[in-house]
């Protein structure tokens, strides 16, 4: 079949299984190819192809609501909803979105990139419904990863308590983006060994039927006993005291499995759990026989070998930088524990883990948990260093507030991938830790310009004993500069003066001061002699310095890769206001206010006008109006 030629999944309802398994072969020869050459969540898509096709021809979407928790398992979704012709862009500048948009599709009725949200979206669907009296279903399909994130068990519970017709699809394939860990995993491990609970329930039913009931006694416990079975069958029976009807395990790369689970779902009254069990990479062998889950977001690969198709060997990763640094800080300071939710591959935390083992605490997909955790070690004289990605650690703000920064705890916070990110968009990019961290009393924010002073940094972050610390480092290689060998403490709210002009100046951290460098250089070059400041400290800024600045009544450009909105810059804004430098011109340039979509990091820098030239316009206008001033 020509993928090419779908317009909408409607077809699939007329196909065998004989058919739909030739459609599965073509869907993943598809996938192998195109991702080869685009990269992206290669691993995942391979591994529900069964179940999406099955779905798509059990329920009728959009009419029905299939809701992908994190999305990013939604490749043949879009590919049976008319979107193939589009692969060719996949995750790049202006194409086709790496997750469920609902602007690309009616058929995608819920956006998402973070994980364990479809389940509270199926519950309100699924009130709606009812109150419009209607009759769609609703079908979230949530991993067992996902399952672990708190918002995900509060949902269960009250679908549960509710008792909405919600057919929860639970892909099991043991992985999230790393091996799955906690109690609940184990419980979902024996729930596979345990065999299917419904056809043993279901034949001990026919087995007690052909009993003739002595005196009516038998007859009266039947049921009683039908049903004390699943303590035996399925241990825990965790869903169904939750109020769920559980279906599985079920083996979701074989459609008459898939089909005859679906169907029989589709007739229960009250919510449902279908385990289907799935091996992520199924159908690529580099990928199947991933245990690391390398394959769970890739770049271009050589299809024969599955080797990655890399840039020459560069500066280290980020991460490496930060997670070496931890590695050192911990063989001189025992107190040093490092907490991540569900990323120690992301975090490179990997070979920390191996020189210390009992000092490594993954705690799942569960960022709330993971910073109230750090809290609770902090108060017992320990030194938490929570690794955790940007956009993952708005999940837990209010933990941020009531349990680490309101007590004062010193906590630090790796905050990885800050700023854009590129290719995973809009639920991806770290563009609004600084705007929602700077509001809390108590934290010093931090970002380095370069891997020497990021490791200076973390030395800084586990040296400080006052209260909760941040630092904030991008996604990416490093600059591949030369390393101090000995660790050197930077004083809290010290900033860096890195070019000295007498004409304006400045203010600018991290990714954007090699550009803000560029633009000095420029405007040099035109008799402009312009400041550029290192403002490694957002929180606190250093005000001896923006004193000095002030009063000289300098023009201050401020340049953050972030949102402008409560930024770096409207602190350099609200110092002026609050000192009543009231003659003070000060221009920001960052991020506007909206979400920014995928593409690689320099197109995105380019739409929101981050340029050098940009830059020097912004000079070029704050100029004039000092000389008149003069």
């Amino acid at each position: 079949m020509d993928l090419y030629n779908i317009k909408n999944p409607a077809f699939l309802k007329k196909l065998t299984d004989e058919q739909l398994v030739e459609l599965a072969a073509s869907v993943r020869s598809f996938l192998i190819q195109n991702l080869s050459e685009t990269g992206g969540h290669l691993g995942a898509n391979l591994g529900v192809v069964e179940l999406t096709l099955a779905l798509h021809q059990v329920y009728t979407s959009p009419e029905d609501r299939l809701i992908w928790d994190v999305g990013h398992q939604s490749y043949i979704h879009k590919i049976l909803t008319g979107r193939a012709g589009q692969f060719d862009t996949l995750r790049q500048y202006q194409g086709l979105c790496g997750f469920p948009k609902r602007c690309e599709s009616d058929h995608d009725i819920w956006e998402t990139g973070h994980s364990s949200t479809s389940l509270s979206a199926a519950m309100g669907m699924a009130i709606a419904r009812d109150l419009n009296g209607e009759s769609h279903s609703v079908v979230p399909i949530i991993g067992d990863g996902a399952l672990t994130g708190g918002m995900a068990l509060e949902a269960l519970n009250n679908i549960g308590h509710e008792r909405k017709n919600v057919t929860v699809i639970l892909n099991d394939n043991e992985m999230s983006i790393a091996k799955n860990v906690g109690a609940l995993h184990g419980a979902l491990g024996r729930m596979r060994s345990a065999g299917k609970y419904n056809r043993v329930k279901d034949d001990l039913e026919w087995i007690l039927k052909k009993i003739p009931a002595v005196g009516g006694k038998l007859a009266q416990t039947a049921e009683r006993i039908k049903d004390s079975m699943k303590y035996f069958v399925v241990p825990g029976m965790f869903f169904e005291e939750l109020g769920f009807t559980y279906f599985g395990p079920v083996d979701g790369h074989d459609f008459h499995d898939l089909k005859e689970n679906l169907q029989y779902a589709k007739k229960t009254e009250g919510p449902v759990i279908i385990h289907v069990m799935t091996q992520k990479g199924k159908g690529y062998h580099p990928a199947e026989s991933d245990q690391k889950d390398k394959w769970h977001g890739v770049g271009p690969y050589k299809i024969e070998s599955g080797e990655k198709i890399k840039a020459a060997d560069g500066p280290p990763a980020w991460s490496s930088v930060i997670s070496e640094t931890l590695r050192k800080e911990a063989r001189v300071d025992k107190r040093l524990v490092v907490v991540t939710p569900a990323m120690v591959l992301g975090s490179k935390l990997e070979k920390f883990g191996d020189e210390f083992p009992d000092r490594l605490f993954d705690v799942g997909i569960a960022e709330q948990h993971a910073t109230t955790l750090s809290a609770g070690l902090a108060t017992q004289g320990m030194k938490p260093f929570l690794a955790i990605y940007s956009t993952f650690l708005q999940r837990g703000y209010d933990q941020m507030i009531h349990d680490v920064t309101r007590q004062n705890l010193n906590v630090t916070f790796g905050i990885d991938r800050a700023g854009l990110v590129g290719a995973d968009g809009e639920t991806h990019q770290g563009v609004f830790d600084i705007a929602f961290l700077r509001a809390l009393p108590n934290i010093v924010i931090m970002m380095p310009k370069d891997e020497n002073e990021g490791q200076h940094l973390v030395h800084t972050a586990m040296t400080y004993d006052d209260g909760p610390i941040a630092i904030r480092y991008p996604r990416g290689n490093a600059k591949g500069i030369e390393m101090d060998e000995e660790l050197k403490q930077i004083p809290i709210g010290s900033w860096e003066v890195l070019k000295k002009g007498k004409d304006a100046v400045i203010l600018t951290f991290g990714t954007t001061i090699d550009l803000a460098l560029e633009a000095s250089q420029e405007l040099q070059n035109e008799g402009i002699a312009v400041s550029v400041v290192n403002a490694r400290f957002i929180k606190p800024l250093d005000e001896t310095m923006l004193h000095e600045i002030m009063s000289e009544e300098l023009p201050i450009l401020t340049i953050e890769e972030a949102v402008l909105k409560g930024g770096f810059g409207s602190s350099v804004l609200e110092f002026a206001e609050e000192q009543q430098y009231h003659g003070q011109w000060i221009k920001r340039m960052g991020l506007p206010d909206r979400f920014i979509e995928h593409g690689n990091v320099p197109e995105l820098w380019e739409e929101v006008g981050l340029t050098r030239a940009a830059i020097c316009e912004n000079l070029k206008e704050l100029l004039p109006k000092k000389e008149k001033r003069a």
